[in-house]
């Protein structure tokens, strides 16, 4: 045991360290005053608020949603963001599927029924008003990447062309912990289900079907099981000729082993030869039937848009982005809550632009470059939302200087760290080290690259065309609590309340200190953008580099 002497010259050191830690260094304070923890706690409530039925495009939810945008943008002091509007329209088809409530899986030697949501979860993203799966062929296609810049194609001679085929979640080198194969543990492109998808398409499969894993996914297989016998949204695309399988879903970890084991093989050994460079898909001998009845229907939904303009350089823009759509109403859960509110994902982004745009309209001296705040639909649905905006840009591509989104706000206690997504992307991580360290914070990342998080929110598609992202998450490292303590919330959040009707605001814990925090960080980089005269630049290995320089 140290003595009282020793434990007070330690005491004495750490509270030296932390004070000159946290003394800001050069922090330029214009606009920051303006932002409110109160303020941000106010619009939360409204936008996750039952009233608003979840914020699902194409209902009610949706309408009281961006009039209330519209409002608030209004108030803030923006100007209409597209011409004279607040509004995009994005058209958009809703298909509803009703699946049997079993497949039929056939073999040589006998057959068995998997049943619908426990065992798979199935939809279509075809507009029709059937398909079927009539003893078709299952085939495995390993992860299902064809990836020529990592001599990676799983589906180099094998002829799915009406066939089903069974894949794996993640990127190859992800459960064999390889970091010789992609990028190992952290989630490329190619590891994400829908990526899977549409590879599948392009290869004139009938259907694809992903084998979910905890680990892999990031998210439990209920998560999964909120697409059951569900509504999805996607972009009206009729006018293009864009291919689609019939069928598309998951099957659970048990249900993909009893499959395996059905074609005569061992589970453990036959997945793990997937991971292996040479790896060669081949038929599981099996046949698969199901029905699945489909309605479609097509509407417009909208994106809210919002802008101060740059008083030397307007035409060349800083964009915030944050998904204002969560799930809608589903089936009670446990607690008889059938209104999935998403507070945190994302009335508290969303929350977060009406902030901004107050702040940036409070500067004493009009930003040079444009600003826009646009609160985007769709995003729970495949950031459908983002993605027409990315391909039918207000603004183009190559005059947008960075686009900085917002996909969940720290309601919680203040952070040491703040989070980076997607490590190494841009130059706008230096951008954020900077400001952070002048608030005496400091740039972290994340700590579970596996999930591939970068590619799971609307900066992905500003980046799929060239356009400088960056995204953040809350930090860890939780100031005046025990180690762990961030990593153990952040975990309890996405095992309880990720696409749950349990993700509400909560008026007794919610203070939004630390995202006070972080969104001054932001609004710091941003208004540092607002200002230069250089654009960032995407890093050295950046899949996104390329992009940028061919325009």
């Amino acid at each position: 045991m140290k003595s009282n002497l020793g434990y007070f010259a330690l005491a004495a050191l750490i509270i030296f360290t932390a004070c000159n830690q946290s003394r800001p260094t050069a922090v330029d304070e214009d606009g920051l005053a303006t932002l409110s923890a109160d303020s941000i706690r106010l619009h939360v409530s409204r936008l996750a608020h039952d009233s608003l039925l979840g914020r699902k495009p194409f209902t009610a939810g949706e309408t009281k949603t961006i009039a209330y945008l519209q409002s608030q943008f209004k108030e803030a002091g923006l100007e209409p963001g597209n011409g004279d509007s607040y509004l995009q329209e994005v058209p958009m088809v809703n298909i509803q599927t009703y699946a049997d409530p079993q497949m039929r899986v056939s073999s040589p030697k006998g057959g068995f029924s998997l049943k619908g949501f426990a065992d798979y979860v199935i939809w279509t993203d075809k507009i029709t008003d059937k398909v079927s799966l009539n003893n078709d062929e299952l085939v495995f296609a390993g992860y299902g990447v064809v990836a020529p810049e990592h001599n990676w194609n799983d589906y180099a001679g094998l002829d799915v062309k009406g066939k089903v085929v069974l894949v794996m979640v993640n990127d190859p080198g992800f459960a064999a912990g390889d970091t010789t194969l992609f990028k190992g543990k952290t989630m490329t492109y190619y590891g994400r289900w829908t990526y899977k998808f549409e590879e599948a398409a392009r290869q004139g499969a009938k259907g694809c079907l992903i084998v979910h894993t905890t680990e892999g996914a990031s998210y439990p297989f209920s998560v999964v099981q909120n697409n059951w016998n569900a509504s999805k949204l996607r972009l009206d695309d009729r006018s293009k000729a864009k291919p689609y399988t019939d069928i598309n879903g998951w099957v659970s970890l048990p249900a993909a082993k009893r499959l395996v084991a059905a074609a005569g093989m061992d589970s453990t050994s036959f997945f793990a030869q997937a991971d292996k460079r040479g790896f060669k898909g081949s038929s599981l001998n099996l046949r698969l039937s199901t029905n699945m009845k489909v309605e479609t229907t097509f509407n417009k939904s909208f994106n809210v848009i919002g802008k101060i303009t740059g008083s030397k350089r307007p035409d060349e823009v800083i964009v915030y982005t944050s998904h204002w759509d969560h799930l809608g109403v589903g089936t009670a859960d446990e607690t008889a809550d059938s209104i999935y509110n998403g507070a945190f994902d994302n009335a508290s982004g969303t929350a977060s632009l009406i902030e901004l745009a107050r702040a940036f309209k409070s500067l004493k001296t009009q930003p040079e470059r444009t600003v826009i705040m646009l609160a985007v639909t769709a995003e729970e649905q495949g950031l459908w939302g983002s993605a027409y905006y990315a391909q039918n840009p207000v603004y183009p591509a190559a005059n947008t200087v960075a686009n900085i989104n917002i996909d969940g706000l720290n309601p919680f206690e203040t952070t040491r760290d703040i989070v980076t997504v997607g490590e190494g992307q841009s130059e706008l991580e230096d951008y954020l080290k900077t400001e952070a360290e002048k608030a005496g914070r400091v740039l972290a990342f994340e700590t579970h690259p596996e999930a591939g998080y970068y590619y799971r929110s609307d900066h992905f598609n500003f980046a799929k065309v060239g356009v400088p992202a960056l995204y953040t998450s809350r930090g860890v490292n939780v100031i005046g609590k025990e180690e762990g303590y961030g990593e153990k919330t952040a975990a309890e959040y996405r095992e309880k309340h990720y696409h749950r009707p349990s993700d509400e605001y909560d008026p007794a814990t919610w203070t939004f200190a630390g995202g006070l925090d972080d969104l001054k960080l932001l609004f710091l980089v941003g208004k540092r953008l607002a200002f230069e005269t250089t654009m960032p630049k995407w890093k050295e290995g950046s899949e996104f580099k390329a992009i940028r320089e061919k325009e």
